[in-house]
């Protein structure tokens, strides 16, 4: 099932022309949500920011806006089959919006954490970084890399070596008693979580520093994690990185403090 310009569908296949755009080249913007307490407007699902995303990617890329009315009616008919929603936007405004639930090994990667590769060919960069685009090879093919090495996440980095972000998802760092992050302009996605996290951390004065992620900065770090609107926080326990192994504590206090952003909810 998902909603595409404007209608309700009972399918698993969608029909495009084969001079679609979104086809041939990626040329669609996404966003991925999750629902909380079955609410677009629950302050944690981050409704307004997530199109706040969309609208600004299509200004930049000059695309038409949707019809943003129908485009959350859509949303409200797919939340009733799963509390994770793609919502994707085509140059000429029609929206795709599908829906999936949270994934069943969610609690035990939030509370054990998983182990992350580090992508250091120089290969796997994102076009387009601050956007996010349907053009999410580099990402899908990261990915799949350090699922040969027995990894559930890859973490890209810059010309420089320097840390970007994972495949998926914004990195957390924590030493000398706060939390790292790198920076924007070192051509990363600013995620929707990453801002509701910087915003929470300001309010309960533990600001966060924007940073790059050189490899002296990341020597020191005691905790890592990376976090996005469907998974919240996961720790990394270890990296593969080069010829060596980092280990980190998923129990770290400072994970703890960050995830009380979160309180008991249920999902969708």
């Amino acid at each position: 099932m998902f909603f595409y310009n404007g209608n309700l569908h009972h399918s698993t296949t969608l029909e495009l022309p084969i001079a679609e755009p979104g086809l041939l080249y990626g040329a669609t913007v996404f966003t991925t949500l999750r629902v909380y307490d079955n609410s677009l407007d629950h302050h944690l699902t981050q409704w307004a920011g997530h199109c706040r995303r969309l609208k600004t990617s299509l200004d930049d890329f000059q695309w038409p806006q949707p019809d943003w009315q129908s485009l959350r009616e859509g949303a409200e008919r797919m939340m009733e089959h799963g509390s994770v929603l793609r919502i994707a936007i085509f140059p000429d405004g029609r929206e795709l919006i599908t829906g999936r639930i949270i994934p069943q090994d969610l609690a035990n990667r939030q509370e054990m954490g998983i182990k992350a590769w580090v992508a250091d060919d120089r290969m796997y960069v994102r076009s387009l970084p601050t956007h996010k685009t349907g053009n999410y090879l580099c990402c899908w093919l990261a990915l799949q890399a350090a699922q040969r090495q027995h990894c559930q996440e890859a973490i890209l980095i810059n010309g420089k070596g320097d840390w970007l972000e994972t495949s998926t998802g914004n990195l957390w760092g924590w030493k000398d008693g706060r939390w790292w992050t790198p920076p924007v302009e070192a051509g990363i996605l600013p995620g929707v979580m990453r801002s509701q996290l910087f915003q929470w951390l300001e309010t309960h004065h533990y600001p966060a520093i924007a940073q790059p992620w050189t490899a002296e900065v990341v020597a020191g770090f005691e905790a890592i994690a990376y976090s996005n609107s469907v998974v919240q926080i996961i720790p990394l326990r270890e990296i593969q990185h080069q010829n060596s192994h980092l280990t980190y504590d998923p129990h770290h206090p400072a994970l703890a403090k960050l995830r009380k952003l979160f309180p008991a909810t249920r999902p969708g």
